[in-house]
């Protein structure tokens, strides 16, 4: 049966493929093979079986070998693109260090406005108040020469009709006129007195009266420049707490309980920017008085949150370029509670906030480790140092450095590992790395 199957296929494959014979010829003689229909066929389909997965495999490694390059390159180009934005985002810190430092000193030169007005406001208003009484004092005095004036005439008039009535000796009637001319000559020089005072009184008073009107003149200036201090120091501000209320914003913290744990924590030299009040007599505040306690108020409450910003870590540990190699989360199946920085070694690190150093020594995997614990239940950790420069119990202010970049620890190449903790539960540094960067 098999016989006659192999038959009928050859007698099929003749066609194309004819039988054929190859030669072997040797000392002992000639020989030939004969190669069937079948034979050939199968001998073909092998080949081509053959030939076709070479060219598959072959296609599948020049396609590996081709993706490979690319994602090389892309990760090339990523890393290229990061580095060019840490440079952005470096000069951008920069620029906003210098319109912070230059608002600190336009509100610095306003505070000393203020207060400069401030004096001369209150002189003014006390020269103004001396003038006023000045000028009813002079009233008064007018009022009561032209009084006197009057009845000095009165008191002439009716002893000139009592002279004339008079029926008594020439005697008597000549030492009543030798009186009343006494008396005449007393009150024409009260009245010459009394006018030259007068006189006197309307010059003061006219004098007066200018120095009112120069004073209200000067009040209206000061007001007008005091609208555009006030309006300056609202700005200066604004624009100051802005950036701060972002950063906070970014990082997922509540402004108002930073502001209410700084007022609790409130431990600077100075205290609070106390209200300004103008009377001592009880009396309210007038508007511009109403208006500094606003500003101050909002300075304190900028101060708060510098003073926040600065107790928080919001900055950044390396002022080098670095390279991004790890970030938060899980790496090969473990939590990576921090952040990786690679650079040279020794690269200067610096603290990233005000804070005290629990910790400066060799921990485990951390290699030369420093522990900085900081304001509200906040710490950050570097490790992997090569040299630390801080000690245990050390006060730190923000950008102080504390150490060198190294490679000491569980680490497969110079790199700063950078943890942010709160509660010792970690936090993702970037988060604080990138809400700062527009302010720090």
């Amino acid at each position: 049966m098999k016989t006659r199957l192999t038959d009928r296929l050859n007698a099929a494959l003749e066609r194309h493929l004819p039988e054929q014979r190859l030669f072997l010829k040797s000392d002992q003689g000639t020989r030939y093979v004969r190669l069937r229909p079948a034979t050939q066929a199968v001998m073909l389909l092998g080949s081509s079986l053959f030939v076709g997965w070479t060219v598959i495999v072959t296609s599948i490694f020049l396609i590996d070998s081709i993706s490979s390059g690319g994602v090389r390159e892309e990760a090339e180009r990523a890393q290229a693109a990061y580095q060019e934005r840490l440079n952005l985002i470096s000069e951008e810190r920069d620029t906003r260090a210098a319109e912070a430092r230059a608002s600190q000193t336009r509100f610095s030169v306003a505070m000393a406005e203020v207060s400069d007005m401030q004096s001369r406001l209150l002189t003014s208003e006390e020269r103004r108040r001396e003038l006023e009484t000045a000028v009813d004092v002079i009233q008064n005095t007018l009022r009561r020469v032209i009084s006197e004036r009057d009845e000095a005439r009165e008191e002439t008039a009716r002893l000139l009709a009592e002279i004339e009535e008079e029926t008594g000796s020439i005697t008597t009637t000549a030492s009543r006129l030798r009186e009343l001319e006494r008396t005449v000559e007393y009150l024409t020089m009260a009245l010459a007195r009394a006018a030259g005072e007068r006189d006197d009184a309307f010059v003061v008073a006219e004098v007066a009266e200018s120095e009112i009107y120069d004073l209200e003149f000067e009040q209206a200036l000061a007001e007008e420049r005091n609208e555009r201090i006030f309006a300056q120091l609202e700005d200066a501000v604004e624009m100051s707490m802005s950036p701060l209320d972002a950063m906070f914003s970014a990082a997922g913290l509540s402004t108002d309980d930073l502001v209410n744990q700084m007022r609790a924590d409130y431990d600077g030299q100075g205290g609070p920017l106390m209200p300004i009040t103008m009377s001592s007599r009880g009396e309210e505040p007038d508007a511009t008085s109403l208006r500094a306690n606003e500003v101050l108020a909002g300075l304190d409450l900028l101060n708060l949150h510098r003073m926040a910003a600065e107790r928080l870590p919001f900055s950044t540990p390396v002022f080098a370029r670095t390279s991004f190699t790890s970030g938060f989360g899980w790496r090969n199946g473990r939590p990576h509670n921090g952040i990786d920085l690679a650079g040279p070694v020794g690269t200067p690190l610096h603290a990233t906030a005000d804070g005290v150093v629990i910790h400066a020594g060799r921990q485990s995997g951390y290699g030369l480790l420093v522990t900085i614990r900081h304001a509200m239940g906040y710490e950050t950790r570097y490790a992997h140092m090569s040299r630390i420069r801080v000690t245990e119990g050390q006060r730190v202010s923000r950008g102080d450095r504390i150490g060198d970049m190294g490679n000491t620890g569980r680490s497969t190449g110079p790199h700063l590992h950078y943890e942010i903790r709160r509660n010792n539960t970690p936090l993702n540094p970037n988060i604080f790395l990138t809400a700062g960067r527009n302010v720090f």
